[in-house]
């Protein structure tokens, strides 16, 4: 099983969020340390025994490949698969030929400490067919918050109240059945879940409880630059 790991990176958006940052780099290449987040994310998956990483390209794509090329500098084999138009999250999956039975889909501006070997194994072992990898995420409310009847009238009051929500953490498992229900052209995420619900086809959620960040937002990045520096151990 080893021999074969396989994973593709969605490292196609434009990082609109992330402006002014990605203005000169894609988002993939926003550097981390001395590492651009592309790279600590195909060094984790080195580490972890994948042997193939895809890359999906769209903007600035040859910045990306001018610095992976074919991955002999990590010694693992990258190619990658070109975006013409911009396809989604799940889109680009329909391009790529040579899938095997199982493989690792994840975006590539995420700062995680997650065991990627274990999550691929965990999928595997118990045969199934949609895994993601989740987390639960605090988010503030800088409001104080009404709570009304249907009258209009105040039944409860919170300040600035903390909710937790269980979100996906961007990582992924699948078996290459799902390519079943992806259609041609731009495909996202969010569109897959809903068919999957409606199919009632069951996707496995594993929540993680160690550390991750998307890096999408400029105050995310920031604590990513700081979070790296102070705890580089847990992702190296």
């Amino acid at each position: 099983m080893n021999s074969k790991k396989r994973a593709v990176i969605l490292a196609g958006g434009k990082g609109s969020r992330l402006k002014p940052y990605t203005v000169v780099l894609p988002k993939p290449l926003m550097p981390l340390g001395d590492y651009p987040i592309l790279e600590l994310v195909v060094r984790q998956l080195i580490k972890n025994n994948f042997t193939h990483i895809t890359i999906c390209v769209n903007h600035q794509a040859e910045l990306i490949k001018t610095f992976f090329g074919d991955g002999q500098k990590w010694s693992i084999k990258i190619d990658y698969c070109y975006e013409s138009e911009p396809l989604g999250t799940m889109g680009p999956l329909r391009n790529i030929k040579d899938l095997p039975d199982n493989f690792l889909v994840m975006n590539g501006d995420i700062l995680t400490d997650l065991d990627f070997g274990g999550f691929y194994k965990d999928h595997i072992e118990n045969n199934e067919t949609y895994t993601i990898s989740a987390f639960e995420r605090s988010q503030k409310v800088d409001f104080g918050v009404l709570n009304l009847s249907n009258d209009n009238y105040l039944l409860a009051f919170k300040e600035k109240p903390i909710n937790s929500y269980i979100v996906s953490m961007g990582i992924y498992m699948l078996n290459k059945k799902i390519l079943e229900y992806i259609p041609e052209g731009y495909f996202g995420f969010d569109l897959l879940m809903y068919e999957l619900l409606n199919l009632k086809i069951k996707v496995k959620v594993n929540i993680f409880d160690g550390y991750w960040l998307d890096i999408g937002r400029p105050d995310d990045y920031l604590q990513a630059i700081d979070d790296f520096e102070s705890k580089k151990d847990i992702f190296l």
